[in-house]
């Protein structure tokens, strides 16, 4: 069956998309105004809202934006790749945890990464695409641990999913909650820890 109405266009899509992460970026989340991101994008409100219907949803499209443009490479060294990934995940996270601050200054706060946590609370649709997002990132990540396993460089009882877990729980855990950097360093020992008991 044919699809019903007229297609996308992801030409607005993308400079909706532009515009959001520009704003977002440099005036936080509190400071991302649908409104602004209209104007900038050329469009109708309404045109806006019937792909993104709040601020919330589109936050995420700009995170989901974001990520797309990380790489998860597969060197067959599994600690320098977990290790890279861990810093792309935690580049990504200090990215929203600063979003909105003057050039060079650092928080402890969680910033935008609180509100898109709290997004997924407040709507429930913004918590399954926000799940979803995960999920593609996470099964790239995991196919990495498997080969490894596989292969021999891990226990053959090593669970993907619960290894990774571990190791992005920890960064999540480490800017939601206890306000302290994550870094290369950081990712270094995290992956370290974990692999030292996997190995």
């Amino acid at each position: 069956m044919s699809p019903r109405g007229r297609p996308r266009d992801t030409e607005v899509d993308e400079r909706v998309l532009q515009a959001a992460t520009e704003l977002l970026l440099r005036h936080g989340y509190g400071g991302l105004s649908t409104d602004e991101v209209a104007e900038r994008a050329g469009i109708a409100k309404t045109t806006l809202y019937r792909r993104w219907p709040t601020k919330d949803h589109l936050a995420l499209a700009v995170v989901a934006r974001l990520q797309d443009h990380d790489e998860i490479t597969d060197t067959g060294d599994i600690r320098r790749d977990l290790t890279d990934y861990m810093e792309k995940v935690a580049a990504g996270l200090n990215r929203m945890r600063v979003a909105g601050l003057p050039p060079g200054q650092e928080s402890r706060s969680a910033g935008t990464v609180a509100e898109l946590v709290a997004a997924a609370a407040r709507h429930d649709d913004v918590g399954a695409l926000e799940r979803d997002v995960y999920a593609r990132r996470n099964a790239l990540a995991c196919r990495l641990i498997e080969r490894a396993r596989d292969e021999g460089r891990l226990r053959p009882d090593v669970d993907p999913m619960t290894l990774l877990e571990q190791l992005a729980g920890a960064l999540y855990y480490r800017v939601l909650i206890t306000g302290h950097p994550v870094d290369r360093a950081y990712a270094e020992r995290l992956v370290a820890a974990a692999l030292d008991g996997a190995l």
